[in-house]
């Protein structure tokens, strides 16, 4: 008899590997709690829906989906290039930044290499650079929230391949200005791979500026989505900008077709209807700081976010969540970040967030009694 020893290697390899979870679909919870509504604050979706642009976008190209789509994207990689002002061969693309994040990692780091992130940093790094093989280091924050960056660096050896840097990070919403981040950048070895994750830069625009112009590293990776501001979560479009040889390295681990004919068409559209993005980008950040208002009157304010959602921090934040939910809104908890006081709450649209506060001023009273 032939001894088959391939399973007992692949369960001993990826006993510690967990996939990502993500927010609770509404549909579930509908089902758990009998209700027939809910209000997902869990995901920081864009909650005005996509593009007029996009939508038109996408429905002229249905007619196409008996096709496959450009396997190299390259109306979408022209699109951004010109929009960041580089070359196309400096794009990747990818099924969600998280596509992006692991072609990345899993082409630059392997056994016996370290990459270096947050440890309150989002958490695909950490997945992604368990799935490689390498060796996760997960620096703390000075403050439990924001980027310990001269730790980081400090962290940094001779086996590190990559650092991972979310700016602003999700899930804590802070931000490091691009001085410091550029002063983090001068700090590294040139040839370690830098990622700034910026899956939230529309909402930190106006602060940050430029990243892709005014930050410079050799091994400098600049990721992002049309998931957040652009309102496209369900098409599943990421990119991301760096030396054309990191580029075209990553592209090697690459799928064909990774991004289908839809999404490259309504990434296109909406990439070109800025005003659009920008107004809702707008709505939501006024948003934001009524609800941190809120949290911060009734004294369960998580900090100041820099994204689309706020932190609510409360002991009792499982009741608080149990709570929500039995109402039918979903918001997110940060256990798996080590945060388990804390609920990451999304923006929603006014009605959204006005109905979450009205619950949650009924929930809190209760919560605070039974401590």
């Amino acid at each position: 008899m032939v001894h088959i020893d391939w399973l007992g290697r692949a369960v001993t390899q990826t006993s510690t590997l967990h996939p990502y979870i993500p927010g609770k679909p509404v549909e579930t919870l509908l089902r758990e709690k009998g209700l027939d509504r809910a209000v997902k604050l869990a995901s920081n979706e864009n909650p005005y829906g996509s593009s007029p642009k996009a939508i038109a976008a996408i429905k002229k190209a249905a007619t196409e989906v008996h096709r496959y789509p450009d396997g190299d994207a390259t109306q979408l990689k022209t699109s951004l290039a010109a929009f960041h002002a580089v070359a196309a061969d400096q794009i990747l693309i990818g099924n969600g930044s998280n596509e992006v994040l692991e072609l990345l990692i899993r082409t630059f780091a392997g056994p016996g290499d370290e990459v270096v992130y947050a440890r309150r940093g989002f958490i695909v790094y950490a997945l992604a650079a368990q799935a490689a093989g390498a060796t996760g280091i997960a620096v703390p924050e000075s403050d439990g929230l924001t980027h310990n960056l001269d730790a980081m660096a400090a962290a940094v050896t001779d086996q590190t391949k990559i650092v991972c840097i979310a700016n602003p990070n999700n899930p804590t919403g802070t931000l490091h200005d691009n001085k410091a981040i550029q002063t983090f950048l001068d700090s590294l070895p040139r040839d370690v791979i830098v990622i700034v994750d910026e899956a939230y830069y529309e909402f930190v625009a106006d602060q940050l500026g430029d990243s892709v112009q005014n930050l410079s590293h050799p091994g400098l990776v600049i990721s992002r989505t049309f998931s957040k501001a652009y309102g496209l979560a369900g098409c599943r479009v990421g990119y991301a900008v760096a030396n054309h040889t990191i580029i075209g390295l990553a592209n090697r681990f690459r799928e064909p077709f990774n991004i289908n004919l839809l999404a490259q068409a309504a990434a296109v559209a909406a990439l070109d209807d800025r005003e659009w993005v920008m107004e809702h980008v707008a709505k939501t950040l006024a948003e934001r700081d009524r609800l941190e208002t809120a949290l911060q009157s009734m004294g369960i304010s998580g900090g100041h976010s820099f994204a689309n959602f706020v932190l609510l921090r409360h002991t009792q934040s499982s009741a608080i969540l149990q709570g929500l939910e039995n109402h039918g809104i979903i918001p997110r908890p940060l256990a798996p970040y080590g945060m388990a006081d804390y609920l990451r709450i999304s923006v929603g649209t006014a009605g959204e967030n006005t109905e979450f506060l009205r619950i949650l001023e009924t929930i809190v009273p209760h919560v605070d009694e039974t401590e």
